[in-house]
């Protein structure tokens, strides 16, 4: 049978799953991260040199990791460049179990997005011989229990997406709702200030309509004092930061401690 979802499990039991953001597209990064005791691990595609086969290396990678002492395994969340039928079915055929799709804008997109991840006669999805997702073959259960261990998540990040919010989480096979902040920043007339006071209520408001729909609601937050108030609001998977970020101010910082003539302007995190 296929390998249990925790995060989805954690998802429908209401636990809030907390993660790591996840930009540097390399398996030994991958595997660093996954030891970290994150409850999830974003691995992107969407804004990343990443592609399908590079992906399941950092796969195996997070599978392969040893997690911290009393730490449950981290899970991985793939998110596709973008929401379409034939590279949803490559990532679940090399074992993605939990995809994030981008841009997603009405309930129809959704609709398509919940039968590109299930095989007929509930979607689309490609009957795959010996692929990875089913031990190459070897789980001959696979096809009929899938669909139970998939979660999936999808974007809303415009303008006319946070018009259709209840629509879209309303669908059937919606695991969650992820509220892009820089994106729907951008929509809004906030470009790169997802942290404007305006966007945090539009934001938690997104995030309780979610939630009011029966669906767990996501968010990326680079601010740490801003992660419990989105939990409260709501959100049930956080991302509380991201390695590009991290290791961006850790290499600028220490660079600052022992160079400090050079004045270099501070970098800013709002665009996540």
């Amino acid at each position: 049978m296929p390998t249990p979802n925790l995060f989805k499990r954690g998802l429908q039991a209401g636990q809030p799953q907390i993660g790591l953001w996840s930009t540097l597209p390399a398996p030994y990064v991958s595997e660093l991260l996954a030891g970290s005791g994150f409850d999830w691990l974003l691995l992107d595609a969407e804004h990343t040199p990443t592609d399908v086969p590079q992906m399941v290396q950092q796969l195996q990678a997070v599978a392969a990791a040893q997690v911290r002492t009393g730490c449950a395994p981290t899970q991985a969340v793939v998110r596709p460049p973008v929401n379409d039928t034939v590279l949803i079915k490559r990532y679940l055929d090399i074992g993605a179990q939990t995809l994030l799709l981008p841009f997603v804008q009405n309930a129809e997109q959704a609709k398509a997005a919940v039968e590109a991840v299930r095989y007929a006669p509930h979607g689309v999805r490609g009957m795959g011989g010996s692929m990875r997702a089913s031990n190459f073959g070897r789980d001959g259960d696979y096809v009929h229990q899938a669909a139970d261990e998939i979660c999936l998540l999808v974007q809303v990040e415009t303008r006319d997406a946070l018009v259709h919010l209840e629509e879209i989480a309303s669908v059937d096979g919606i695991d969650g709702v992820f509220i892009g902040p820089a994106d729907l920043s951008a929509s809004l007339g906030y470009a790169g200030n997802s942290s404007h006071p305006d966007m945090q209520l539009i934001i938690n408001d997104a995030l309780q309509r979610v939630r009011q729909c029966g669906k767990a609601p996501g968010i990326l937050v680079t601010q740490p004092e801003r992660v419990q108030s989105c939990i409260h609001h709501g959100a049930l998977f956080v991302a509380v930061g991201m390695d590009m970020l991290l290791l961006r101010s850790g290499a600028d910082a220490l660079a600052a401690r022992f160079k400090p003539q050079q004045i270099v302007p501070a970098a800013s995190a709002a665009m996540y």
